[in-house]
């Protein structure tokens, strides 16, 4: 399931580009459009890096028939191991109804990923874990799911070359990997149990939805509370982004009541450490730290947590 932090980036994301196009205000119905496009391409990027593990296991069938097929063949070639193409984790995957429909839902770059499917299937063959796999006699379920977990961990993510290829197929990499990390070994673990709605439940849209319909509704509001933090700074001084972020953070603040105050600070912050400066995490701290005292003393933070607390 897609994490709040990664919904808190594509709103921050979308409210930016919002910010810097011709058409620079949400009419009814855009935030929803915007934020699907968001989801749908973390879904895609999942979706090709599971075909792209299958595609990995299946090919030595492929290696095996085209070394079998060669003139004069070697005793190597002519066996070949393709014990994992009937790896039981590989075929409850592409048995599963989430992966079906997913690989129904999207067009994934498969011609411009051969060569590394080919290239992490040369390295898979020449492995210690992979040769360790075919001594084994018979099927246990752990191995099987492994063997697949060693392509994905020490094949796929661990090799810089492999992930400056996929960036240049999805240009939420750097965004999502992290979060699809954790997804996909969650998804070898029971590969028949997931479905496409638990990749974004309806909460979570909805809570992506009111804070980029909010931020973006109380523009003025929100910049009228931070502008007297600011100092020596002008808001229009600001970096974009930052600015960006401290709406979001006070917008938390005011109508996101179950969030607890420092969570909301503390999730800003990281952002604009990230996605900004390298000043910005602590300046976003002083101002929405001051912007929460101000709200406490003035009863303007109405947190269910919060209240509990006092």
């Amino acid at each position: 399931m897609i994490s709040r932090r990664n919904i808190r980036v594509k709103v921050m994301q979308s409210l930016y580009a919002l910010r810097n196009s011709s058409q620079p205000a949400l009419r009814p119905g855009d935030a929803a459009k915007i934020l699907n496009k968001h989801f749908d391409n973390t879904l895609a990027l999942f979706t090709w890096q599971i075909w792209f593990l299958t595609e990995v296991a299946r090919y030595a069938e492929t290696d095996a028939r085209q070394r079998g097929s060669k003139h004069l063949p070697n005793t190597a070639d002519l066996n070949v191991a393709v014990k994992i193409a009937g790896n039981d984790t590989l075929w409850r995957i592409l048995e599963s109804g989430f992966y079906k429909a997913a690989m129904a839902k999207f067009t994934l770059n498969k011609a411009a990923s051969q060569d590394w499917v080919k290239t992490v299937y040369t390295q898979l063959a020449a492995s210690t874990p992979y040769a360790l796999y075919n001594a084994e006699q018979g099927r246990d379920r752990k191995q099987e799911r492994d063997i697949l977990e060693f392509i994905y961990t020490d094949l796929m993510l661990a090799n810089d070359d492999f992930t400056e290829f996929a960036e240049e197929l999805y240009n939420n990499w750097d965004d999502d990997a992290d979060m699809l990390r954790m997804l996909i070994m969650q998804f070898l673990q029971k590969p028949g149990s997931f479905s496409l709605t638990e990749m974004v439940d309806k909460e979570k849209f909805d809570f992506a939805l009111n804070l980029m319909e909010t931020t973006e509704q109380r523009h003025e509001q929100l910049t009228s509370i931070i502008k007297p933090k600011l100092r020596n700074w002008e808001a229009e001084r600001l970096a974009q982004l930052d600015l960006i972020v401290l709406e979001m953070g006070v917008c938390e603040f005011l109508y996101f009541e179950t969030i607890p105050p420092k969570v909301t600070i503390n999730e800003y912050i990281d952002l604009a450490k990230d996605y900004s400066t390298n000043q910005s995490g602590q300046f976003v701290n002083g101002i929405l730290d001051n912007v929460r005292k101000d709200l406490e003393a003035s009863d303007g933070m109405h947190k269910v947590a919060f209240r509990k607390g006092n």
